[in-house]
């Protein structure tokens, strides 16, 4: 059997999201690649710890070859291995994210030959990462109407720091990928939302609670509180939603050192409001996550809010490793199509 040339992938212009694409891409495709100058332009280049759990969940899924594989790494070399169903089990061994791990070897086992779990410990709700709630409620059901057959389970939340969260995830393998088409939202369902609180005062909660139905709009008790007293260390998210009958979106805050109550709900109610103030389906982080499962259909196309740079620079390795094109065109203010051929 001939084996693949090796594609070449700077790591410049991306932080950990080009990586996990590289190695989702990598899995599904069976290309190997050479990526040099990993998170290049990051105040600390190189593979950190929650990086590093993802490359080396993605060899043992496939039993790849890897060179690189080590904490600092500015360069690796992936070869992978066919794709094994498996009862896997990871531990990022901090607080980095589950859901991003979960999403980088969804891909690769939905094309193995029998039903895999997945067991993640590690953050589950992060500043720089979907939470786990992003991951069940909007990306999991949009692909799931694409022929997908997973679940995702929160075990336990875990924050920033201390980790000790844990998800689980069964996952079968797909029969035939159907291409998706989502452009309405369709009737509206219901706004939410919801802090979920751990081993802090009470008065954090109550302060984001406040700033965020006010800013929406939203009588004071349109959002729950409830506490996550299992988790390991201290840590607080603030999730707010709206559901359609062809989408949910999900914005969020996470707490942090240094930054008031006020604006981590500030933040995530504004753009909860933002998105409600655009008739596209599929809000900027969606987005960024649907390309993937589209180009794997062999096409699809769907209406979103704007385009990031994490689009555009996504976009770009999809169509190295797969035989596709994306366009993207301007509907009108506030609405752009993305089309995957």
């Amino acid at each position: 059997m001939k084996s693949s040339p090796i594609l070449q992938i700077s790591g410049d212009s991306g932080g950990g999201q080009i990586l996990r694409s590289s190695l989702s891409l990598s899995l599904a495709t069976g290309q190997p690649f050479r990526m040099t100058n990993i998170r290049g332009k990051r105040p600390k280049p190189g593979l950190m710890r929650q990086h590093l759990t993802c490359v080396k969940a993605a060899a043992a899924v496939c039993d790849a070859s890897v060179d690189g594989a080590e904490l600092g790494s500015v360069e690796l070399v992936f070869r992978p291995g066919k794709v094994m169903a498996g009862d896997y089990s990871f531990a990022i061994g901090s607080g980095g994210s589950t859901t991003l791990v979960l999403q980088t070897l969804l891909p690769a086992l939905l094309h193995a030959e029998k039903p895999s779990t997945l067991r993640i410990e590690g953050g589950t709700h992060n500043p720089m990462a979907p939470p786990f709630e992003f991951i069940e409620q909007c990306y999991l059901p949009v692909i799931q109407s694409m022929g997908v057959k997973a679940a995702a389970t929160l075990e336990r939340p875990g924050f920033m720091q201390a980790g000790g969260g844990v998800i689980t995830a069964e996952i079968h393998p797909i029969k035939k990928w159907k291409k998706l088409k989502l452009t309405e939202r369709g009737d509206a369902m219901e706004t939410f939302g919801r802090v979920l609180h751990a081993h802090l005062h009470r008065d954090i909660a109550e302060r984001e609670i406040a700033a965020a139905t006010q800013l929406l709009e939203w009588p004071a008790n349109h959002i729950e509180l409830r506490y996550a007293n299992d988790s390991t260390g201290p840590g607080n998210a603030i999730l707010l939603g709206a559901r359609f009958a062809n989408v949910c979106e999900i914005t969020s805050g996470i707490a942090q050192q240094g930054k008031s109550s006020e604006s981590v709900a500030t933040g995530a109610a504004k753009s909860l409001r933002s998105y409600l103030a655009s008739p596209a389906p599929v809000g900027a982080h969606l987005a960024d996550q649907l390309l993937l499962p589209m180009a794997l259909a062999g096409g699809g196309l769907f209406h979103t809010l704007t385009i990031t740079d994490h689009t555009l620079t996504n976009i770009a390795l999809i169509e190295q490793f797969l035989p596709v094109k994306f366009t993207i065109e301007d509907l009108k203010p506030g609405v752009k199509k993305i089309r995957c051929s």
